[in-house]
């Protein structure tokens, strides 16, 4: 049950219940999303208390840090209480923590599975209302060689330049790429023009022996990956059908070459 804390006095809370205090007595892991809120804003209006303040704050965004995290300054000054100097405190809290996140991620090396790419890539899309599209290249040992924005959109979509993407894989001396874009909308699923592209970019990459690893769709919630659903596998088992193919059409026309010359040269011994 969610406790209400508005127009409730801390003056009149015991000691040891005030955020600050509960703090220092119980440790950060038994203090709530609003508390932790608090204590950042300091104080509260002539309304209500910083408490207070901060519940209505959270359920604003459904308690939904990330959305919180998002708000824009102008944005946080829209609550009443909420300053120029208490919206810079709470943008730079949830900003240090996407560094801390961030500087976590930079410590991985090597890319094993989709999730060690998501997580390595993520932080770049984090607060975006656009699309963006980011690749991560790696070398024959997986290892990450860099990590570039290719293409910045819209809210509905965006533009990306595959030779853009071969030529830097080149210069690079990249063996494999990863593809990531986000969707604003918060919709893991791939769209028609997702599936065009990956194919598109899967294509070029294998004609450029720089194959596309995975391709990533990113929202707050989580990721989708075409390698894990299965649909870069599909296009591999394709392209190495069509390449057996091949090879045993050069056969046959290699043997019926030689069966021609044969007949020639028996031809040419009974004149």
């Amino acid at each position: 049950m969610e406790t209400s804390y508005e127009k409730q006095d801390l003056k009149t809370w015991a000691l040891e219940d005030r955020p600050r205090e509960k703090w220092h007595r119980l440790g950060r892991n038994n203090i709530s999303d609003v508390e932790l809120l608090a204590i950042l804003l300091g104080s509260g209006s002539r309304e209500d208390t910083a408490i207070g303040l901060a519940q209505k704050m959270l359920k604003s965004t459904e308690h939904d840090l990330h959305q919180l995290a998002n708000l824009n300054h102008l944005q946080l000054m829209a609550f009443k209480g909420v300053g120029e100097v208490k919206a810079l405190i709470i943008s730079a809290a949830f900003e240090l923590g996407r560094r801390r996140e961030f500087a976590d991620h930079k410590q991985l090396k090597v890319i094993s599975s989709s999730g060690d790419a998501y997580r390595k890539m993520r932080m770049q899309f984090n607060g975006l209302q656009h699309e963006e599209f980011w690749i991560l290249f790696v070398n024959r040992r997986l290892a990450v060689l860099s990590i570039e924005p290719f293409s910045r959109g819209g809210i509905n979509g965006t533009v990306l330049d595959t030779r853009m993407i071969l030529r830097r894989g080149l210069e690079l001396q990249a063996t494999g790429f990863i593809l990531a874009h986000n969707h604003p909308s918060g919709n893991l699923l791939p769209s028609d023009a997702d599936i065009l592209l990956t194919r598109k970019v899967f294509e070029a990459g294998y004609l450029m022996d720089i194959h596309l690893q995975d391709h990533l769709i990113i929202t707050e919630w989580g990721y989708y990956s075409f390698r894990d659903d299965g649909d870069l596998a599909d296009m591999e088992k394709e392209k190495a059908e069509e390449k057996k193919n091949e090879k045993e059409a050069l056969r046959k026309a290699q043997n019926q070459a030689e069966l021609e010359s044969q007949i020639l040269s028996v031809l040419s011994a009974t004149r």
